[in-house]
């Protein structure tokens, strides 16, 4: 079996880490306002700890750049162009990522912010990638 470019192996952890933030930012949820509410409609808002309203801004934060870093992927797998600064690109956007949810869970501020812009370099990087 031939391996995977490292971009689709990116792609796939990618989705473990979707998830660890939206389990995190749901058992949050859970322990700051029980179970009945969490599995509710949740139509009232209500107040969550600091802790909780991190994870879920973790989270959004997250899926803002989540699209680009997928199409960017699966765009380098179809036309072929993986490798290189793409791959570094891809690697260098899941490690920053990965470092970001804890330092914005810990409320870090700049070290965080450093974070995200790692991984928006990641992003170009797969870009550049892509086009040249």
């Amino acid at each position: 079996m031939e391996a995977l470019p490292t971009e689709l192996v990116v792609l796939a952890w990618s989705v473990v880490l979707l998830f660890v933030h939206i389990m995190l930012q749901g058992a949050g949820a859970t322990r700051d306002n029980g179970l009945d509410y969490n599995a509710s409609a949740r139509d009232e808002e209500r107040p969550v700890s600091k802790l909780t309203g991190r994870l879920n801004r973790a989270k959004n934060n997250f899926l803002e750049t989540y699209p680009a870093f997928v199409a960017l992927a699966l765009a380098l797998a179809v036309s072929g162009r993986t490798g290189g600064w793409a791959a570094t690109g891809a690697v260098v956007w899941i490690v920053a990522r990965i470092v970001y949810l804890p330092l914005y869970a810990a409320g870090v501020p700049v070290i965080r912010s450093l974070a995200y812009v790692v991984s928006v370099v990641g992003l170009a990087l797969m870009f550049v990638g892509l086009l040249f």
